[in-house]
């Protein structure tokens, strides 16, 4: 089964012999070695480029472990390059190569070679390829497989496929597994021997309990405001445990580093400025988290959120929670200040949207509910009431677009209606 990451292929054509390093960075297994092996090879392939002019190694492939060594790979890639043609050369999960910054910067200076690497651990944050690289790092950032991506294999209805997807995820190796019970046994084992096994050995974590902890109360509280003091005093009066909030940052900062998680800021939208804390954490997979919890705490209306969040973060917007002042009288007629929440303040350029997640809006009173920070903004950007069940998109007389999940998450020129 064959799914097409065209967004990505296209980012990587576009930076076709840039003279830059292109890094494709983000989380394990979703998919970065299949969109360089197979989707990305098989371009250069159609383009007419020869199979002798491909080179690709797999660094966590036995075969290939002497390569790791830079004394033995850089004479290798040299002895394959023999001819004055452009060369492509295809590194995959390069953080196992020793002083790999050095080879693939010589590697750069030579006019005929094209460079294209993954890595998933914390060295390959967008912050560190351009520090690594010296300013000759360019990164493609790859997430799990959207909604649209992935109902483009789905053999059912929309609907059935949103149930599929909100409970399993889009990591591609989950959509090889036909019976509930094997998907549910291979995102657990994948959590457990994979993601926190990596964490804990990269960062030498010595108490992995508390760490799994953590892991518990992040996934139980997607989408909800919080910050590590608010944590450590979780840890203190429901499990009994004394965790500092320093300590409790650095595991979130490992968590986030290992791409599991991501985090949206709050956003003084009048004032124009960022309130750094408390902070929403999001999962960039659905599955892993569910299958943290066993797949027990399965609440839609979390879960729309955190899918919203993560299609914005795919379509590449900065991400942030809005947050709008509003002062009003109370009964008494005294002035009271009240902070309202946007879900959503999504930046790319000059581009800005702001957007509500509601899962329903069974009356008017809920849509105003909704609806009211939006009007308070103070500028004329686009604002949109995201829901489950709505007819055909349409503004409403306030003029804020409602439009179902569906027809936003499978259109990707959804926000430009």
């Amino acid at each position: 089964m064959e799914v097409k990451r065209d967004r990505y292929l296209k980012l990587l054509i576009a930076k076709r012999h840039n003279g830059l390093i292109k890094v494709i960075t983000g989380m394990r297994r979703c998919g970065k070695s299949y969109l360089l092996f197979e989707l990305f090879k098989q371009y250069l392939l159609s383009e007419g480029i020869e199979e002798s002019h491909i080179i690709e190694i797999a660094f966590d492939a036995f075969e290939n472990k002497g390569f790791r060594d830079p004394e033995v790979l850089y004479p290798h890639l040299k002895k394959q390059i023999k001819d004055e043609g452009m060369y492509y050369v295809l590194l995959d999960e390069v953080q196992l190569l020793e002083e790999f910054e050095s080879i693939l910067n010589s590697l750069i200076r030579m006019k005929n070679v094209d460079v294209y690497v993954t890595g998933s651990n914390a060295r390959f944050l967008s912050k560190d390829v351009i520090t690594e690289f010296r300013g000759r790092g360019d990164e493609v950032h790859m997430y799990p497989l959207s909604f649209a991506e992935f109902m483009s294999v789905y053999p059912g209805t929309k609907r059935d496929g949103w149930d599929e997807y909100m409970l399993y995820g889009g990591l591609p190796s989950v959509l090889s597994f036909t019976e509930a019970d094997q998907k549910i046994a291979f995102l657990k084992s994948l959590f457990e021997e994979t993601y926190i096994s990596d964490i804990v050995g990269r960062h030498d974590i010595r108490n992995q309990a508390e760490l799994e902890e953590l892991l518990n109360i992040l996934s139980s509280a997607i989408g909800s405001l919080t910050n590590p003091e608010k944590l450590s005093a979780t840890f203190r009066s429901v499990k009994k445990k004394k965790i500092s909030s320093a300590t409790i940052k650095k595991y979130i900062d490992y968590l986030c580093d290992s791409f599991l998680i991501d985090k949206a800021i709050r956003y003084d939208v009048k004032g124009k400025k960022y309130i750094d804390t408390p902070v929403k954490y999001y999962f960039t997979d659905l599955g892993l988290r569910n299958a943290r919890l066993n797949f027990r705490q399965l609440e839609e209306t979390h879960s729309m959120e955190n899918i919203l969040f993560n299609e914005l973060k795919i379509r590449g917007f900065n991400v942030d929670v809005g947050l709008v002042t509003q002062y009003e009288k109370n009964e008494k007629g005294n002035c009271v200040r009240k902070q309202l929440e946007i879900d959503f303040v999504c930046n790319k350029g000059s581009k800005r949207y702001y957007i509500q997640s509601a899962y329903g809006m069974p009356n008017q009173e809920k849509l105003e509910q909704e609806q009211r920070p939006l009007m308070l903004t103070g500028d004329f950007f686009k604002r949109m009431i995201i829901t489950k069940d709505t007819p055909a998109p349409h503004y409403n007389e306030e003029g804020v677009l409602i439009m179902n999940i569906y027809d936003f998450l499978l259109d990707e020129n959804s926000l430009e209606k």
